[in-house]
């Protein structure tokens, strides 16, 4: 009994490796993918450490605001690093097999990195708050001790609350198939590939979803409630744009990645399309970081001033 015991959990856990099938077509049209995202990638790098360098060499950008952009633009760099190297080389079929523990770490760290961005930008949206609805008594409220905390917090939190939901699934046991119809290690597609009952994985996704999705978002909803009834208050137009213009660009990074983040993980159930959420992750993975500096940019006076002064000085 203990002998078939034995072999029956040895079959179980046999998959020690993964095939990510990343975007099957042509040879041309992974090529060409490859190329896209590797382009794609090295622009998410270089503007994403710009706007790190920018606020670092510029003393009027030293405030709270820049100190929590610097926070999401490391982390972009971060987040995006973990699936896209590995997804440009599955696109050139160079490097398709993952291992149990790689695919674990991927998981862990592209989550993680995802559940810190969350908390940093519902931070952004406090701050924000503070500044626009309670002007006089923002410097003393948003010190620079204040927001070192809540940078910490956030990235604590993060990865902490990520490592519980890496822990369950690095428990499933997998018999086989082992191809992940993904360009990374995703939950859904764990959870699709799994021989044992993925029940408490999927109710624990979920609640980690609404916690930490759904509860940012809440902060972040709330604070633009009261960010806009205080801007309507305003009763100059000139004094209306200029608050405004202070958040105009965090209010469509929001936007950006929450409505793609909440279609993804807050679901009661993995069973949706994997090749619908494949196509909203690239966006999520890919194509997010890539645009939040040149939002930042394009939409903030103050950066985009900095960056005149920058380039007018070469």
């Amino acid at each position: 009994m203990d002998f078939m015991a034995g072999a029956e959990m040895e079959n179980q856990t046999s998959v020690q490796k993964f095939i990510l099938l990343g975007f099957p077509g042509t040879w041309y049209f992974r090529i060409s993918l490859a190329v896209v995202f590797s382009i794609m990638y090295f622009l998410t790098i270089v503007g994403n450490m710009s706007v790190i360098a920018l606020v670092w060499t510029q003393p009027w950008l030293h405030s709270p605001m820049y100190f929590f952009l610097c926070n999401l633009s490391f982390l972009e760099i971060w987040y995006t690093t973990a699936c896209a190297p590995k997804a440009i080389g599955v696109m050139l079929g160079k490097s398709q097999t993952i291992s149990f523990t790689g695919c674990i770490l991927q998981l862990y760290f592209v989550f993680s990195l995802g559940s810190t961005e969350c908390l940093i930008l519902a931070v952004m949206a406090y701050d924000r708050y503070l500044a626009i609805c309670h002007p006089l008594r923002y410097s003393s409220l948003m010190n620079s001790t204040f927001s070192a905390q809540l940078a910490l917090i956030s990235w604590l939190c993060g990865f902490l609350v990520i490592s519980v939901l890496a822990s369950l699934i690095s428990r499933l046991s997998f018999c086989g198939p082992n191809i992940i119809n993904h360009f990374f290690c995703d939950i859904d597609s764990w959870i699709a590939l799994s021989c044992t009952d993925t029940s408490l994985v999927e109710l624990a996704t979920f609640i980690v979803s609404i916690n930490v999705l759904l509860g940012s978002c809440a902060i972040t909803l709330i604070s633009y409630i009261y960010i806009i009834s205080t801007i309507c208050r305003i009763p100059s137009a000139q004094g209306r744009q200029k608050a405004f213009s202070t958040c105009s660009a965090h209010l469509t990074v929001v936007t950006i990645w929450y409505g793609s983040t909440i279609f993804l993980y807050v679901k009661p159930s993995a069973q949706n399309s994997l090749d619908l959420n494949k196509i909203v992750n690239v966006f999520n993975t890919v194509v997010t970081p890539l645009l939040n500096p040149f939002i930042y940019t394009l939409r903030n006076k103050e950066v985009k001033r900095a960056l005149e002064k920058v380039i007018s000085g070469m």
